[in-house]
């Protein structure tokens, strides 16, 4: 294990989308975040909650292949993974922190030795920062001390590797991170629009990077040293770093305009690519994230739960103590007798579909026999979507301080009403 792969066989990343756009491109001063994550057509991602907590002193992490040192305190989070994993594809912190994994593909083959995934880096991140470079710094130092490597897919026949880029935002910046195995570069942005896909997309705008990067650059034979560092171009392969955002052309028209129904409609756009549907890769889950930039307003994350966000609404979450748990939303959990936890791994693939997914694969089948009632049912759930919006409107434009009874079962109860539409 651990060798690089032949060149006919390099996996393929999956074209996956983040996005931010910042003010004074946004309207009312939000900072608007928002990912598709494309990953294997019949993969089920869940939306979990996790409480902040306090660890003993030597606690361990169970992470998806390796177990690590524990922090002294973990911020609340919640998430939308893969739902055979412990790390997440995209995710928030009650501290308005948001982040979203690329798997990219590089010069530098990526390691099958199992280490930490991109994804479980995105939760150990917002488990571990307050504010978007200080997830940074957590993830760049657990990438020093463990490493990445290790299968992004739940296959037994055959490991997909891949290095890892981050999107990480809060209220008042973000940060483009891009590594490649150990090595890393970021990039501050705290204006205009910004989009990251599966390919590197770091020029020669860096502002952090990891101490040796250049050295190892110049070893490796990549970059001579006298001539502009450029890090897509040192670690793409070939051409494959010549950009890749057709979402972010729609974004740039609504200028000054764009709102979280903005963000949604360029993530549920299938003629732009954005919203993936192909025969091995889906748009598996979506989220949309606000940040006010005024600290008394609160962060409001909208996560669909289901695949393709166009023909999936986006429910409301907003972070609150004893925010009401949504087991409808959770995968199956195995524990023990999990395949990913037995070696070798993947010999079997449990049903990992939760309650929301069923429904609306149910619906999805009358949908299909029928067209117009899948329509009248799109209609009907558009409204219910829209309604959640206006009521979040309200919250945000607000002068009176957020009561948390108010929405504390607040995505229980969107999730429960979609459930109850789909039957």
């Amino acid at each position: 294990p651990g060798a690089a792969r032949a060149p006919g066989r390099m996996a393929v990343a999956p074209p996956s989308y983040s996005f931010v756009a910042f003010p004074p491109r946004t309207k009312d001063g939000l900072v608007v975040f928002g990912k598709n994550s494309a990953r294997p057509r019949e993969e089920v991602q869940e939306v979990v909650y996790f409480a902040a907590a306090a660890h003993d002193p030597g606690s361990k992490v169970e992470c998806t292949y390796i177990t690590i040192d524990q922090v002294p305190k973990t911020h609340a989070i919640v998430l939308s993974r893969p739902a055979w994993l412990w790390g997440a594809e995209m995710g928030a912190n009650e501290h308005g922190v948001c982040i979203a994994n690329e798997a990219i593909t590089t010069r530098e083959p990526a390691s099958e030795i199992e280490a930490l995934l991109g994804m479980d880096l995105v939760r150990l991140g917002l488990e571990r920062g307050a504010t978007a470079k200080e997830c940074l710094d957590a993830i760049v130092s657990l990438l020093e001390e463990h490493g990445q490597g290790g299968n992004y897919y739940e296959d037994g026949s055959s490991c997909h590797a891949f290095q890892s880029a981050f999107l990480i935002v809060d209220r008042a910046e973000a940060w483009i991170l891009e590594t490649v195995g150990k090595y890393w570069a970021a990039e501050k942005i705290t204006e205009g629009i910004k989009c990251i896909c599966n390919q590197l997309s770091l020029t020669t705008k860096i502002d952090v990077e990891h101490p040796e990067l250049r050295s190892y650059a110049e070893t490796q034979g990549w970059w001579t040293g006298d001539t502009e560092f450029n890090f897509s171009e040192v670690f793409s392969l070939a051409e494959d770093h010549l950009g890749c955002c057709s979402g972010q052309e729609s974004l740039e028209k609504q200028d000054g305009n764009i709102t979280v129904q903005t963000m949604m409609d360029v993530l549920r756009d299938k003629a732009s690519g954005v919203c993936v549907d192909s025969e091995t890769f889906l748009t598996t889950a979506s989220i949309v994230s606000v940040l006010p930039q005024n600290p008394s307003s609160p962060c409001i994350h909208y996560f669909t739960g289901t695949p393709d966000p166009s023909r999936s609404i986006f429910k409301p979450f907003i972070f609150v103590d004893d925010v009401k748990l949504v087991p409808k939303v959770q995968s199956p959990f195995l524990g023990d007798d999990d395949p990913v936890k037995k070696k070798p791994r993947f010999q079997e693939k449990p049903d990992r579909r939760h309650e929301l997914y069923k429904a609306h694969e149910r619906a999805r089948t009358v949908t299909e026999n029928d067209q117009d009632k899948g329509q009248k049912l799109m209609r009907i759930m558009l409204d219910l979507e829209r309604q959640g919006l206006e009521a979040m409107e309200d919250i945000l434009t607000s002068t009176e301080v957020l009561d948390p009874a108010e929405v504390v079962d607040l995505f229980y109860d969107c999730v429960d009403t979609e459930i109850k539409f789909f039957k």
